[in-house]
């Protein structure tokens, strides 16, 4: 049985980019059972639900973190369900920026794409490209502990897109942000992603954050635990 509430429209396979076959998702025993969804190119889906409900362990069974207890991945229409973290093609920004405070800002960015082989020259050229998309241009060389909450988070984003992910898992990146910079971010980033197309899986605890960003959304709720059995009685 399903453990989700499915709003999201279903798309067809050419255009997919994310594909959840069967999913299921846990430690020993699953939080979430049998879970399908298809997210296509530019498409942001929402993931809301309670403690519990499985959003987080969701994410980090799609990065790679984490391995299912029984389902498939597709990205592409590739299955990555064994594929390690660095080759599936996944970007993912967290509640905390988590930048390298010992590198730059131009370097933070840059360091996906170093890690897949490009030069220090051209993959500081893209980064700062990418640092101009997300508003921040001039900042290259600041150090990290120089950015405001909300500038670190949109070198985060970059330094998570500048590898063109084909996904990318956003899990609650704005809750720590005041109420103003966070509704502004939301529509910004959500913007940016489709014009990148990323397949977004936004995992979000704030109904009308969702709604703002996401197309469609997905509503979690924490499996039933199994009843107790019944001790038998001597006759």
């Amino acid at each position: 049985m399903s453990t989700a509430a499915i709003t999201a429209a279903a798309v067809g396979p050419t255009s997919a980019r994310l594909q959840i076959l069967a999913l299921s998702v846990g430690y020993q025993a699953p939080l979430l059972d049998d879970l399908a969804l298809t997210v296509a190119s530019g498409e942001v889906i929402g993931i809301l639900g309670p403690s519990g409900s499985g959003k987080s362990s969701l994410l980090k069974t799609l990065a790679g973190v984490m391995p299912p207890l029984s389902g498939r991945i597709l990205i592409d229409g590739q299955d990555v369900t064994e594929t390690p973290v660095h080759a599936r093609g996944v970007g993912i920004v967290f509640q905390e920026p988590l930048l390298f405070t010992h590198l730059d800002v131009v370097d933070n960015i840059a360091y996906g794409l170093r890690r897949h082989g490009v030069s220090r020259t051209t993959a500081r050229q893209r980064s700062a490209e990418l640092l101009a998309w997300v508003g921040l241009a001039g900042l290259e060389n600041r150090s990290v502990h120089q950015l405001s909450g909300g500038q670190a988070q949109r070198v985060a984003l970059a330094r998570a897109l500048a590898p063109e992910p084909a996904v990318m898992l956003l899990d609650e990146p704005f809750s720590a942000l005041d109420t103003d910079l966070r509704s502004r971010l939301v529509n910004e980033v959500a913007a940016m992603l489709r014009e990148r197309g990323c397949a977004t899986v936004y995992v979000t605890h704030d109904p009308d954050e969702a709604h703002a960003m996401a197309d469609s959304t997905i509503v979690l709720q924490p499996l039933e635990a199994a009843p107790e059995p019944t001790p038998k009685t001597s006759p």
